[in-house]
């Protein structure tokens, strides 16, 4: 499978919703390549795809994969995607480092949510795009109902240029609009077919739709408008060249309808790939940043210098830790040394290999426009650039994928495995970009977020599978803090004596309410030395550990001032812990007289919903004890800025997701603290205690 024309080769990424069918097209493609002696199935857990255990177990898409084969004389780099929502940080990943997609379309139920989030992820890397209406075969299927979802929902021009025979279990053939042929299939899968006349009864329609290919192909040039308007034929090699820059521009979409359980129209996509989506250096000049000037640059796939993109990390239990990479410019060879700019390493190259699923091929070197692999890498991360110039700072951008949106608290099953959780997960973070891990100070927490609770629920079960670690799935505390609303004076006095040397300690503090988030503020005015010096630092400590735990519920006290102004001392008795003691007794006697509050935390929630959904979602925010700041008008939708406390919004993306049908998105950060209303703050404060019971009990 060696390449040495970077025009003999195209880089595809295959995406749509989850179950519209795209990893069983891949499968079949696979088997017509001759990369597999049977068709591959998701269903029955034989797919080269999907060979995640967990993959075979929910039968879905995971992760991204590649599959590298070879047809008519070219190299296709196929990138098989997720398509559920969970997932699609995999897709908009995989879609940064191609120059084309295919957009499987399913003929049953059309475009779903997921299918405008991956079309959106196409059209920001500019991507020219097929589009393949796939399950033909099946009830209800409908190929025309499909193009008409396909054009009202992405305001395109989809344009045939095949046509089906049949639909459902009467789907037999498809019609090629530009040969004017048919192709008849046979019932078993093989991909092969019988070049005929089109059927009688067909014919007025194809020639029809024909027509309407013509016309869409002479708008994109003068001389064939005239050639047009003037009723000459079209050649073969006119209409081929027509569509392929109509689709190279994005003035309108290909479409071919097919099956592929059925193994129909999967030949006649890769001849369209090869045909009609542009080759590495047609279209694609990788925009990276000069990490010293700051400047932009496009990376020119026949510049003689090697630079390549990490655009996916797998972590093999066996072969260790994958990186796969997109050649931009220049070529690599096996045993050589490249230079990680983002880390400022050196790394070595032993034994570069392509992909087919999950098979590795080995091969001597890789060139621009080439997706490969190599394992071991030391220091490499996903998005990150290699190159072989030490002397080079051009990075290629970063893929900005989704952020986290839901958080679980994490406890080990076992306590032998708490070192075991940090270590796996940080190994999971390896491999999946869109997961985030943290430890609430306040709380304890081991905090795992990420896009959804099914993809949370995997990386659970990934880290059992592959480190034997398990862990449950919590919902996370709410950070409450505590603070005071008035000015209070008090005094702390510890004297304690036991025979010998005592202890005596003695403090008047007065502690006054600050602006939210000024935190702790000490202030000293002792005059006359009523405290010593050296106490003074005890003093201070034993505020800010007494502010740890509040007076009304033992959540974090902040913004507050405490003022030490008198006290007194014993010559042989006093010491620094005596001090320290006394003045966490007047920390508890003061700040309970200064009307202590419970404070919550405020997000910023920045939410996107389609124009029909707005209302019922503002609704629901209000529920919520939202404020909404403010609605912007978006494309196809509207743009929500709200803050809304923290408890409220703990388990808001499945909510989002039921309210929206699936099409609403949101992003989430904390903003502030704000006072917890009264009839909320007594049913904090209860519970609070009522846990701190239950731990003391235990």
């Amino acid at each position: 499978m060696n390449v040495s024309d970077i025009r003999n080769i195209r880089n595809v990424v295959f995406i749509s919703h989850g179950g519209a069918g795209k990893t069983s097209l891949v499968d079949t493609i696979l088997f017509n390549a001759k990369v597999n002696n049977r068709i591959g199935s998701v269903d029955n857990g034989t797919s080269l795809m999907d060979f995640d255990p967990v993959e075979i177990e929910r039968k879905i898409s995971i992760n991204l994969k590649i599959a590298s084969i070879e047809w008519n004389n070219t190299l296709i780099n196929i990138v098989d995607t997720p398509g559920y929502a969970n997932f699609l940080h995999e897709t908009k990943s995989a879609v940064s480092a191609v120059g084309g997609a295919v957009v499987v379309a399913s003929a049953i139920t059309g475009v779903k949510v997921e299918t405008e989030r991956v079309w959106k992820y196409a059209d920001e890397y500019d991507l020219a795009k097929i589009i393949f209406v796939n399950k033909m075969d099946k009830e209800r299927a409908d190929f025309f109902r499909a193009l008409a979802d396909i054009e009202k929902t992405f305001k395109v021009r989809p344009l045939p240029i095949f046509l089906p025979i049949g639909q459902e279990d009467s789907f037999r053939g498809i019609i090629d609009l530009v040969k004017m042929k048919a192709y008849i299939y046979p019932t078993e899968p093989t991909a092969n077919y019988k070049i005929e006349e089109i059927p009688a009864e067909l014919l007025s329609e194809a020639e029809s739709h024909r027509t309407k290919l013509i016309e869409a192909i002479s708008e994109l040039d003068d001389a064939l408008i005239e050639k047009y308007l003037d009723g000459e034929e079209f050649t073969e090699e006119e209409i081929v060249k027509g569509i392929r820059e109509g689709t190279i521009s994005k003035r309108f979409f290909p479409v071919i309808p097919g099956s592929a359980v059925k193994n129909i129209g999967s030949k006649l996509l890769l001849e369209a790939i090869i045909k009609y989506l542009p080759s590495p250096i047609e279209r694609e000049r990788k925009k990276a940043i000069d990490q010293k000037t700051g400047e932009t640059v496009f990376v020119d796939p026949l510049d003689p210098e090697f630079r390549a993109f990490v655009f996916k990390t797998f972590i093999d239990p066996f072969a260790g830790k994958l990186s796969i990479f997109r050649v931009y410019s220049g070529e690599i060879t096996n045993d050589s040394e490249v230079y990680n700019i983002n880390k400022d390493e050196t790394e070595k190259i032993n034994q570069l290999y392509l992909l087919q699923g999950k098979n590795f091929v080995k091969v001597d070197k890789l060139i621009a426009g080439q997706i490969g692999m190599v394992n071991k890498l030391k220091y490499t991360e996903t998005f990150d650039t290699l190159s072989k110039n030490k002397k080079s700072t051009v990075v290629f951008e970063p893929v900005q994928i989704p952020e986290p949106v839901l958080a679980f608290s994490l406890v080990p099953k076992s306590k032998d495995d708490e070192d075991k959780v940090s270590s796996g997960l940080h190994r999971l973070m390896e491999e999946d970009i869109g997961i985030r891990l943290t430890r609430d100070e306040q709380t304890n927490e081991l905090l795992l977020s990420g896009t959804g609770q099914m993809h949370i629920e995997v990386v659970v079960d990934k880290l059992k599978r592959k480190f034997n670690v398990e862990v449950e799935l919590k919902t996370p505390k709410v950070p409450y803090k505590e603070t005071i609303k008035k000015s209070a004076q008090g005094q702390g006095k510890y004297k304690k004596q036991s025979g010998g040397r005592g202890q005596y300690g003695d403090v008047w503090i007065e502690l006054q309410p600050l602006e939210r988030g000024a935190g702790f503020i000490f202030e000293d005015r002792i005059v006359g030395g009523v405290v010593p010096k050296q106490y003074i630092p005890a003093v201070e400590k034993g505020l800010r550990e007494a502010s740890m735990k509040g007076v009304l519920a033992g959540f974090p006290t902040v913004d507050f001032k405490a003022i030490l102004y008198d006290g007194s001392y014993h010559s042989v008795d006093s010491s620094e812990m005596a001090f320290k003691i006394a003045a966490s007794l007047a920390f508890k006697k003061v700040a309970a007289a200064a009307s202590p509050t419970i404070l919550e935390p405020i997000m910023n929630l920045d939410v996107f919903v389609p124009d029909d959904t707005t209302g019922a979602v503002i609704g629901d925010l209000n529920s919520r004890r939202g404020r909404i700041l403010n609605v912007e008008p978006q494309v196809n939708g509207q743009h929500i800025r709200a803050q809304v406390p923290m408890a409220e919004v703990l388990k808001y993306a499945p909510d989002l997701r039921s309210i929206t049908g699936g099409r609403g998105t949101f992003t989430i950060e904390f903003s502030h603290y704000e006072e917890l209303p009264s009839y909320l703050a007594e049913k904090v404060i209860a519970e609070n205690k009522k846990v701190q019971q239950e731990e003391e009990e235990e």
